[in-house]
């Protein structure tokens, strides 16, 4: 079969669509336009085009004349007219409304549904959801938060932020903290792996062979990271990291940002830090422990090394733990702080008020 004439699209139309054939928030019509025009600058054919992404050739004939005549402004679909509004303002407003204010007691439920919500109100469940989707209400979703109630918030915002933008010449900058409680966890059966058109299947049911907890130093200017596991998270154990920490950085002065945990703030180890002035601790605001960049890390560490991992006993779960810092610290780039304190501080303790237009 003869090659297909390659279909003319301009450089950055390629690139775009290129972008367009890899991005995950884009309707999926797109990215699926977007791979058969980019087959089709290639040269291959419309019936190899269908067959590779699973459309039938009118559909690929179909897209290749939208593009001709329109680019990429013809990719998506256009607006089509529907049919007209059948609820009323005042009606859409009331739905509203008591969406923004907890059910009544005698219905005993803590947030509304499209059902309850239809059914309380006499509406049908698609108009109720139709509502929410135009004002962005989710009454299914949570979120937390938590005000920061230290007296000295700003202070301390200002000092944590200030080293990591402005860090002291000839110093290191640490952040320094222990994610503890890290179990040992073995499946009762064989993980399943990742198959085609199956993800990695595992049992829920597990065994607790022990935990551990692991202590980290994340140094700000590279993002190398240094580590220890321990089998308890008290004053001694802390103490004995920061002597390691200490012994990692020798001859230099260094600055330790952790939080109010109390083990950090233990007369033993304020003790020791007095007679080692070269150590100056700096402490979050209450609250406020997102402010230590090391956590970005334990998040990390627990996505990719602890939440789908299978351990035998403690041993084994420190092993992999030592094993994912060293590849880290091989490949490992700084975390970028950007937020200056000023608007940090603008966002904490702020009372919103809903803007919503009723």
């Amino acid at each position: 079969m003869p090659a297909a004439s390659p279909l003319p699209v301009a450089p950055e139309d390629v690139a775009e669509l290129r972008r367009w054939a890899r991005a995950s928030r884009l309707p999926a019509v797109l990215a699926q336009r977007a791979r058969i025009l980019l087959l089709a600058v290639e040269g291959v054919t419309n019936t190899e085009i269908a067959e590779r992404v699973g459309v039938s050739r009118p559909t690929v004939i179909a897209c290749r004349r939208r593009y001709v005549r329109r680019g990429l402004g013809g990719l998506p679909d256009r607006p089509r007219p529907g049919r007209p509004q059948t609820v009323r303002r005042a009606r859409r407003a009331e739905v509203l409304s008591v969406t923004l204010n907890p059910p009544p007691p005698r219905l005993g439920i803590t947030h509304w549904s499209t059902r309850l919500l239809a059914r309380e109100l006499g509406v049908s469940r698609d108009t109720v959801a139709r509502i929410w989707r135009e004002y962005g209400v989710q009454p299914w979703r949570a979120e937390t938060f938590m005000f920061s109630t230290g007296p000295q918030l700003a202070a301390k915002v200002h000092d944590v932020v200030g080293l990591y933008l402005h860090p002291p010449e000839r110093a290191v900058v640490l952040c320094v903290d222990e994610k503890s409680q890290i179990q040992a966890l073995e499946r009762t059966q064989p993980v399943r792996g990742v198959w085609p058109g199956r993800p990695e299947q595992r049992t829920h049911d597990y065994t607790r062979h022990g935990t551990t907890t692991l202590f980290a130093a994340l140094e700000v200017a590279t993002g190398r990271v240094l580590d220890q596991c321990r089998p308890r998270h008290r004053h001694q154990e802390f103490l004995a990291f920061l002597k390691q920490v200490a012994r990692a950085w020798p001859r230099r002065q260094l600055h330790v940002v952790c939080d109010n945990y109390a083990t950090h703030k233990h007369p033993v180890v304020r003790g020791w830090l007095a007679k080692h002035p070269r150590i100056q601790p700096h402490y979050t605001p209450t609250s406020a422990s997102w402010l230590n960049l090391v956590e970005v890390f334990f998040s990390i560490v627990e996505r990719q090394a602890l939440r789908r991992g299978d351990f035998t006993s403690v041993t084994d779960l420190t092993a992999a733990i030592g094993r994912f810092c060293r590849s880290w610290n091989e490949h490992c780039q700084p975390f970028s702080w950007t937020k200056p304190a000023a608007e940090i501080l603008a966002k904490l303790n702020r009372q919103t008020n809903s803007a919503t237009e009723h």
